[in-house]
């Protein structure tokens, strides 16, 4: 059987490279036929020389010359595409059977539509495409028959337990979130919280933002947008439950009474094998479970006046058109002024609110009206943080 040729979108993070441990591990099944970065030239030089591609992206086209010249450095003969453009292109190629769309935030967003408008086979681990443009992405997967395959570990989780013959009997879905760092610490004790203990993860190894929006559960709100448009259920039947062990990942409850869980070690590779190999099953080296070991597996509510985001986020998807955008574009730039110490970890979600709160929503018409959104979002943020000083350890080190 001919090996499948997957493009990896964000090879060089950690999802890339948990898809690209389970790729490896099945050389006549799948190739990694294109890999891309942001902005990280080494790492991906590196990976081509590893792993030989047909294509290799950079997203930032003034390292294009860089890449370029390290590949041939390496003697890898890997073809380079730069800019946003050339990722869509690669993502969209002919000869791509599978995507892995793993690029942070919204700048995945057009490739990851490229790759949806081509047909492909598409494991979206880029949730910003749905929360951001969701009515216009799931239209584009209908209508040029791509297969979305989820690979969070949470929709992941219910895409395997949910019976899409029988939906008609499902009342509800349940999302699972470890809590983070802070899930029993007060609220106004979270007003010093530094970035190290904000991406101090007590369960998954993840990048820096995906584990501040962890720590202020804004990552399960942006969850819940996006089981919106992948399962078709509003906001009233997609439950979020604390679970710290963060051993079951989501649950599908059914009309009989019946509720039928996905249970697993807290792995990326394990989602990724199962989409990747999907509809069959294939190896992956996640830890098995050992339910004796474990002794117990616990759930509780979140804390609204903890955790305000996952409220932003639902009061946004009830808002629809524009909100989502600007809530995921609002947030982005939040979180990156918290880790670089201009604002509070409380301030990510303030911030976030009183863009929403500014910003009226309206219907999104294309793409474009989507980057419009998003890069004026940005704008008005960064006009709201302002040019604050360093806070905490910057400020005592400068």
């Amino acid at each position: 059987m001919k090996p499948q040729n997957v493009a990896i979108l964000g090879a060089t993070g950690s999802i890339g490279a948990s898809a690209l441990d389970v790729i490896t591990r099945h050389p006549g099944r799948f190739r990694a036929y294109a890999l891309t970065a942001n902005r990280r030239v080494d790492v991906l030089a590196e990976l081509c020389a590893r792993h030989r591609p047909a294509w290799a992206g950079i997203a930032d086209p003034r390292l294009a010359p860089e890449l370029e010249r390290r590949l041939r450095e390496a003697g890898v003969a890997a073809r380079v595409a730069a800019g946003e453009q050339g990722l869509a292109e690669i993502a969209a190629r002919a000869e791509v059977d599978s995507v892995v769309a793993a690029i942070v935030g919204a700048a995945g967003l057009r490739a990851t539509l490229a790759a949806a408008g081509a047909g492909k086979k598409l494991l979206l681990a880029n949730k910003e495409a749905l929360v951001c443009a969701g009515p216009l992405f799931m239209e584009t997967v209908r209508r040029h028959g791509a297969t979305l395959l989820p690979v969070d570990s949470e929709h992941n989780a219910v895409f395997q337990v949910f019976e899409r013959e029988r939906r008609h009997a499902i009342e509800r879905i349940v999302l699972t979130a470890s809590g983070g760092p802070f899930r029993e610490r007060e609220h106004a004790d979270m007003e010093d919280v530094t970035p190290e203990q904000a991406v101090a993860h007590p369960n998954w190894r993840m990048g820096a933002k995906i584990s501040v929006d962890s720590a202020t559960m804004m990552n399960k709100g942006l969850e819940v947008i996006e089981a919106h448009h992948l399962f078709e259920l509003p906001s009233e039947r997609i439950d979020v439950v604390v679970h710290p062990q963060s051993v079951v990942h989501g649950m599908v409850c059914y009309s009989d009474g019946s509720v039928l869980a996905q249970l697993g070690s807290p792995d990326m590779r394990t989602p990724i094998a199962s989409a990747l190999g999907w509809p069959d099953r294939i190896a992956a080296p996640s830890p098995r479970l050992d339910l004796a070991a474990l002794a117990r597996l616990t759930f509780e509510a979140p804390d609204p006046g903890r955790f305000p985001a996952l409220a932003l986020a639902r009061a946004a998807l009830a808002a629809g058109g524009t909100a989502p955008t600007v809530l995921n574009a609002a947030n982005e730039i939040a979180v990156a002024a918290f880790l670089a110490r201009q604002i509070g970890f409380l301030d990510i979600a303030r911030t976030v609110e009183r863009v929403l709160d500014a910003f009226p929503s309206r219907a999104l018409r294309d793409l474009e009206d989507v980057v419009a959104v998003d890069e004026e979002t940005r704008a008005r943020t960064r006009r709201a943080i302002g040019n604050r000083p360093p806070r905490g350890l910057a400020a005592q080190a400068g």
